[in-house]
């Protein structure tokens, strides 16, 4: 009787040791799930001007010599997207921008923004193949917008009003900005809540 207790009780142990070993692996896929599934939209921060506002008007030059004019009338909305050569998930948007701004050519323009050093940011522009897109170098802009956290965007009509704006880390963020315009949301959370 004391053998099969003994027997039962090594049995239950290694139950238990294997429980827990799964628990802690299920616990570090769903971690690892986690970081690979963005939330829904961009993460809106509750700084600079607010969806529905005027944007601040600047007038500068980009890296190339092209006139940029942000926030006053435009024949195009315009996709204000803050970066930095230093950013992984920057780099990563890369390819997504160039897709969109072909496909959304129609009524959006892109335009890149950064601060720093020039010769940093002229070499990034030309190895990154940015030459499609104005790149604006101006601290003054990422400050007016109160961008913290990068990569962030900015959308805004064609009247310089903003429409929508956050944090964007896939594909499925920066597009969210332009399904905000278009339901006329500040976040597609908003319309979640609403709806």
């Amino acid at each position: 009787m004391i053998e099969a207790l003994s027997i039962a009780v090594v049995i239950l142990s290694v139950v238990v040791v294997g429980l827990v070993a799964a628990v802690f692996a299920l616990s570090r896929q769903v971690g690892i799930l986690y970081e690979r599934v963005a939330p829904v939209g961009a993460l809106i921060m509750d700084a600079g001007p607010k969806v529905g506002e005027q944007a601040p008007a600047f007038d500068l030059i980009a890296l190339d010599g092209r006139r940029v004019e942000i926030g006053r009338q435009a024949t195009a909305s315009t996709l204000l997207f803050f970066l930095s050569p230093t950013c992984p998930v920057c780099k990563k948007l890369l390819p997504i921008l160039k897709s969109t701004a072909r496909s959304e050519a129609g009524w959006l323009r892109i335009v890149l923004a950064s601060d720093g050093e020039r010769a940093a940011q002229e070499k990034f522009y030309k190895q990154a193949k940015l030459e499609e897109f104005p790149y604006l170098l101006s601290t003054e802009l990422g400050l007016a917008f109160k961008v913290s956290r990068l990569p962030h965007a900015v959308l805004l009509d064609e009247a310089g009003r903003v429409k929508a704006k956050g944090l964007v880390n896939s594909r499925e963020q920066l597009e969210s900005l332009f399904t905000a315009k278009e339901l006329g949301v500040s976040s597609v959370q908003e319309y979640l809540k609403s709806a």
